[in-house]
């Protein structure tokens, strides 16, 4: 049943694929008039020969001697000229197809939603969007300039053979069938071989990206020569495959050749009876024979070609397997715009999962009314971050709603909702980019001098003008050339300038040494000026000063209150905060000890 589905599949992908071209049909059909021509050019060449060999070497006719070089020579540039311009016009095709592949595959991980990554290594992704897709653009290329450039040649090339001895083109015309059979069976092995290489090189993307951005720890913990090992172990594992795959490419191409010699040494020896017994002349056969011979070129490059297909094919299944994965979380058709908020987020017996029947929030009620302070703790892994993630939606409710002034936020645009929140995380994500344009990043039309307000509300003013070009200073991948700090402050200062009125701030000082808390959280203070904030802490302190405090433990709000009233309330958070009492005592006692 597998086997009969199979051909299926490969139909549907080439369909895909050539359903790609047909925005280019006008290039498409001006290149395959060229081809036409190239293909007329190379007939009429095969079909000089007869007159070459029986007017002027057999004959020797004058007029005939000096008219066949120039006619020769008309073909050979009328062949070249059209031979480049339609491997331009089909070059520009395919590679106008390849980089749309790219843009729409970007695209649409970007328009996923977090869930996906969740599941997806980076590396793994990364492959897809540039390894895999080269490979499909070996195929589209090889489809649309090889194989119709081919199948016009060999179409003029037969009706020459054709009409020099029809006996003889049907003997050797007989003999193709018999490279179909290896082509076949090549194409499905390196199928096979091509898709586990590019699973391979995926694994080896994977492991690129963990070992160069883990770059510290591996260092840290001496594993150098470990992961070299382990990249060792996938780099010949890829090695043996590209072997196998060369293996198969290398021995299709002789028995090509075997089997084609087979058919002329054949019409060599029939030909040439039927010269000597006089029933044909010497430049009837050599026409055919050089029509022949060219004839098995245009069939041996199509084995190579189908090669590259089968390449193509298999990187192809791959990368629609992305583009053919929904998006979980999409505007509704009658999505409304969201205004500002006014007057109170709400959670309504929500409940949410990962996996199914492993629930991370039960029955969660929340009103947080505008400009209030909330703060969200716990013990790790009670659900405070789930909560606040689902408030953007970036993962969706599975019971219950959310409401921002009684819409319910699957009701709103994505767009609209998400401009509304402003988020800062414990791991602050910055861009290759200069200091000003990650500021302006969430408002990208602000003037400079609103960047540099942002940044002197958020404390950062004093480090980015020591900087050598301040806020055109490029910070490095992931802001490396900054302190934990400075990247923090740069983070604040971005959600500054992008004046959004709901504010998450999701363990925003939890990594960062005494000196920088301070000034992080005096830009924090600033920052949440005016604005309904979300604050998830493991360190209490930071939290005292919240207008409520909610715990979460088991995916449950159990306590909710000021710091005084759960204090003396004697449950949950009194137990969190007499933990950390004693942990900072200790602490203590070992700084001053």
């Amino acid at each position: 049943m597998g086997k009969q589905a199979k051909p299926d599949s490969d139909a549907a992908l080439y369909r895909r694929l050539l359903k790609e071209v047909r925005p280019y049909w006008q290039r498409l059909f001006w290149a395959m008039c060229l081809m036409v021509v190239v293909a007329g050019a190379s007939s009429a060449m095969a079909y000089m020969v007869k007159p070459v060999m029986d007017d002027i070497f057999v004959g020797k006719n004058r007029a005939m001697l000096t008219m066949v070089p120039l006619v020769v020579v008309i073909l050979y540039a009328i062949k070249g000229a059209c031979s480049y311009g339609q491997s331009y016009l089909m070059q520009f095709v395919g590679q106008r197809i390849i980089t749309q592949f790219r843009i729409d595959l970007y695209a649409h991980l970007q328009r996923l939603s977090l869930g996906y990554y969740d599941r997806m290594p980076t590396g793994e992704l990364m492959s897809r969007i540039t390894n895999d897709v080269n490979q499909i653009q070996g195929a589209v290329s090889s489809v649309v300039t090889g194989v119709l450039r081919d199948l016009f040649t060999i179409f003029g090339l037969i009706v020459v053979i054709f009409y020099r001895d029809w006996f003889l083109a049907i003997f050797a015309v007989g003999v193709f069938p018999l490279c179909i059979i290896p082509l076949v069976r090549f194409g499905r092995r390196l199928r096979s071989i091509s898709t586990r290489s590019q699973e391979t090189m995926a694994d080896v993307s994977v492991l690129l990206h963990e070992t160069i951005s883990g770059a510290r720890i591996v260092k840290g913990f001496c594993r150098e020569e470990h992961e070299i090992k382990r990249f060792s172990e996938e780099a010949f594992r890829l090695f043996r495959l590209r072997m196998k795959d060369v293996s198969t490419r290398a021995i299709s191409s002789p028995l090509m050749e075997f089997l084609g010699g087979l058919g002329v040494a054949g019409i060599i020896f029939y030909g040439g009876w039927q010269v000597i017994e006089g029933r044909s002349t010497p430049g009837t056969f050599f026409s055919f024979l050089t029509a022949l011979i060219m004839l098995y070129e245009p069939v041996k490059r199509l084995s190579g070609l189908n090669n590259e297909i089968q390449n193509g094919l298999a990187a192809a299944s791959r990368v629609y397997e992305v583009l053919d994965t929904p998006a979980q979380i999409t505007d509704k058709p009658e999505a409304k715009e969201m205004p500002r908020l006014h007057e109170a987020i709400e959670f309504r017996e929500v409940g949410f999962s990962y996996r199914p029947g492993e629930p991370v929030l039960r029955d969660i009620n929340l009103r947080v009314p505008a400009g209030q302070l909330l703060a969200l703790v716990g013990t790790s892994g009670g659900g405070k971050t789930t909560l606040v993630n689902l408030l953007p939606r970036f993962y969706e409710v599975e019971k219950g709603s959310i409401l921002i002034d009684g819409m319910d936020i699957r009701d709103v645009t994505l767009k609209s909702l998400r401009s509304q929140i402003a988020i800062v995380t414990q791991q602050t994500i910055l861009f290759n980019d200069t200091v000003g344009a990650n500021i302006a990043y969430g408002r990208p039309e602000a003037t400079q001098e609103q960047i540099v307000e942002a940044a002197r509300a958020a404390f950062a003013l004093d480090f980015i003008e020591r900087l050598p070009l301040g806020f055109d200073s490029r910070i490095g991948e992931a802001g490396v050339m900054l302190s934990g700090g400075e990247r923090q402050r740069l983070s604040i200062a971005r959600a500054l300038l992008a004046d959004r009125p709901i504010l998450i701030l999701d363990e925003a000082t939890s990594s960062l040494d005494t000196e920088s808390e301070m000034y992080v959280q005096k830009a924090l203070e600033n920052l949440m000026i005016g604005r309904t904030t979300f604050v998830i802490a493991h360190r209490l302190s930071t939290v005292q000063r919240a207008d409520r405090i909610v715990v979460i433990s088991g995916g449950r709000v159990v306590e909710e209150g000021r710091h005084d009233q759960l204090v003396a309330q004697g449950g949950v958070y009194q137990r969190l905060h007499n933990m950390q009492f004693s942990l900072d005592q200790g602490m203590g006692t070992l700084a001053g000890g």
